[in-house]
């Protein structure tokens, strides 16, 4: 059994892999609660991706003898990057057009990862991460909108809010979701527009808030980071 681990800005990930296969996954995790739950069911092998934790934070914490492969921009992954500054690519953005390319193999796919930035990966058909778009998450665009005026409070997002806000709180809410809403569509199209066999993925901690009103066809596959990251570990594996 192997263990992935993809630990963000707030929470961690972690998925349970037979080969594979996802055996289960959780999510919204805390950095001890990560470190309890692979010692209480120590695995052969883990892949540890993280933008908050240095690697060897989590050797440290973890304090067991078990084969560590972290992502960084020198891990041999099996698609090519056509990217101008592939040390900057964020490992989640790797981990997910992995993920991608493995469920969808020659097609072209546009993955669409609603986490704390919203980000728009383009993978075509041969196998090559082209780049794409990053853009403010909805707690961002929230935080931003109280932050940045002086009377404007600060609000957690809410599914589907009226389009014409009747209250201040309305108005934002409208502002912010629907207006996530309507550049996500937007971007899908432009990209539709030039690859009419598109596939749409989305994922991250966001997806409830727009699965339901975006436009078909759309795959919602919440665990594409993990199922990335245990590509990537048994691509390293074959190669050893």
């Amino acid at each position: 059994m192997n263990i992935v681990v993809d630990s963000g800005n707030t929470y961690a990930k972690i998925g349970w892999f037979s080969g594979d296969n996802l055996l289960r996954y959780q999510t919204m995790l805390s950095f001890p609660d990560l470190i309890q739950l692979i010692k209480a069911e120590l695995p052969e092998r883990i892949m540890y991706s993280s933008v908050s934790r240095s690697t060897a934070e989590f050797l440290e914490a973890l304090d067991e003898e078990i084969p560590v492969l972290n992502l960084s921009g020198e891990t041999p992954v099996p698609i090519r990057k056509e990217y101008e500054t592939p040390q900057t690519l964020g490992a989640d953005r790797v981990a997910g057009a992995v993920g991608a390319n493995w469920l969808f193999p020659e097609s072209d796919v546009l993955v669409i990862d609603m986490g704390t930035c919203i980000t728009y990966d383009l993978i075509d058909r041969e196998g090559a991460f082209q780049g794409g778009l990053i853009s403010p998450g909805v707690r961002m665009r929230f935080n931003a909108l109280h932050t940045f005026t002086k009377r404007l409070p600060l609000f957690d997002p809410e599914n589907n809010p009226e389009f014409i806000g009747k209250s201040t709180k309305q108005a934002m809410q409208s502002g912010v979701m629907n207006g996530m809403l309507a550049e996500i569509e937007g971007i899908i199209e432009r990209y539709r527009n030039k690859m009419p066999d598109l596939r749409v993925v989305i994922c991250g901690g966001d997806i409830p808030f727009f699965e339901s009103s975006l436009k078909p066809p759309i795959f919602a596959v919440p665990e594409l980071v993990l199922i990335g990251l245990n590509r990537i570990l048994t691509y390293n594996v074959a190669l050893q």
